[in-house]
């Protein structure tokens, strides 16, 4: 006997057991992250439909991105992406505290490295200057999200690398420690394969998707401090961007522009 009764109507059968079994994903729900769906015969039966309706729910929620069905194996419920603000303004722990996450940082490394040509670009440093290398592991609700390679000017902040930078914000430290306030970053967007080392900290396989974010940022005084790459899970998170629409062709006196929402992917935490 079916546990759910459809119903006969305008509502078409797959969009109820869709709606239902997306119930059955959300917060408390029925099933969580990793578990595995019943099959497609037994959802049939549980909804006292076909399985060809079944199969259309289903099609549904992998669109949406809220299962994964693979051959051989079943079909398991993935985590839900964190949709974060490209342009936003708070650090990685307050995001995901106002999200009701769990945030954590682990280092993974903490030395002095002399500075390679990338890095002595970015930071306006001779080739071969003393840096601090800082690799950061960022996660929520125990889920690893970012992979964060960061080198600093070693003469500007000295003792950095004695802090503890798992429990204290690092550009907390930068401001109060040493005076040096970040007021903007200018980042670029790469979407990469993980090579073996990034994908295994991050749970993943090698030759995963992900996005790289390799930015600049600049202190008060228009200084370059901090040079950063950080690889970002593309299975765990999704980022979006608003910008302000403007025409030349618009006259003074015209309505306000509008603000148009986009979502590309990523973003560094």
């Amino acid at each position: 006997m079916a546990r759910y009764q459809l119903e006969q109507g305008p509502v078409p059968l797959h969009h109820q057991v869709y709606l239902d079994l997306r119930a059955a994903l959300d917060g408390e729900g029925e099933w969580k992250a990793g578990d595995r769906l019943p099959t497609e015969r037994e959802l049939a039966g549980r909804y006292g439909c076909s399985l060809i309706t079944v199969r259309r729910a289903l099609s549904e929620l992998v669109r949406e991105q809220r299962i994964e069905r693979t051959r051989g194996r079943g079909t398991f419920v993935l985590f839900p992406r964190i949709e974060r603000d490209l342009a936003g303004t708070m650090s990685f722990t307050e995001e995901m505290q106002n999200r009701g996450l769990d945030p954590q940082t682990r280092v993974l490394a903490a030395r002095q490295e002399p500075a390679e040509d990338a890095v002595a670009n970015a930071l306006s440093i001779p080739l071969g200057a003393p840096t601090l290398y800082l690799e950061r592991l960022r996660l929520a609700a125990d889920a690893p999200l970012l992979l964060e390679l960061v080198h600093l000017p070693s003469q500007r902040f000295p003792g950095l690398l004695a802090t503890d930078l798992e429990t204290n914000s690092l550009y907390d430290l930068l401001t109060t420690r040493y005076r040096t306030r970040i007021v903007r970053a200018r980042e670029s967007l790469e979407p990469v394969l993980l090579k073996a080392r990034e994908a295994r900290i991050l749970g993943q396989s090698p030759r995963t998707p992900a996005l790289l974010v390799e930015g600049v940022a600049f202190a008060d005084d228009g200084s370059p401090v901090e040079f950063a790459r950080t690889y970002v899970r593309g299975d765990r998170t999704r980022y979006y961007v608003e910008r302000v629409v403007v025409r030349s062709s618009w006259q003074p006196g015209d309505p306000e522009p509008m603000v148009a929402g986009l979502q590309p992917v990523g973003i560094r935490g």
